[in-house]
């Protein structure tokens, strides 16, 4: 397998991060308005493809379990949403898949993380 060249695994693992944050807000949007708590709102795909905005519809405590753990991020149930140089897939559901960075990418996702740069 070829190896990435340097830095791949940094800005995808910053890429997800802002994909994190976009479902963040989602969240505490939900949280302040009763009137948007839908029971299974869509959330923002946390691939690494900037230009990748499809929706994952997982519910509220499913995307706090995902988001409970700073090397996981939710993707649509695709491969092409995948790096499988950079993460593995953890968990599948039909809505969603649930990634894991590994290597250098986890390490950057953690940083990000314990900042406070995701919330």
């Amino acid at each position: 397998m070829a190896e990435n060249p340097p830095g791949v695994a940094e800005r995808a693992a910053r890429n997800e991060d802002q994909f994190r944050e976009i479902n963040e807000s989602i969240e505490e949007t939900n949280a302040s308005h009763r009137w948007f708590n839908p029971s299974m709102p869509n959330w923002v795909c946390e691939c690494a493809n900037l230009e990748c905005s499809e929706p994952v519809p997982m519910t509220v405590e499913e995307y706090q379990a995902v988001r409970s753990n700073p090397t996981h991020f939710l993707a649509v149930p695709s491969p092409l949403h995948v790096l499988p140089d950079i993460e593995r897939v953890v968990a599948r559901d039909e809505r969603y898949w649930i990634v894991e960075k590994i290597g250098e990418a986890a390490e950057v996702a953690t940083d990000l993380d314990e900042s406070g740069a995701t919330g």
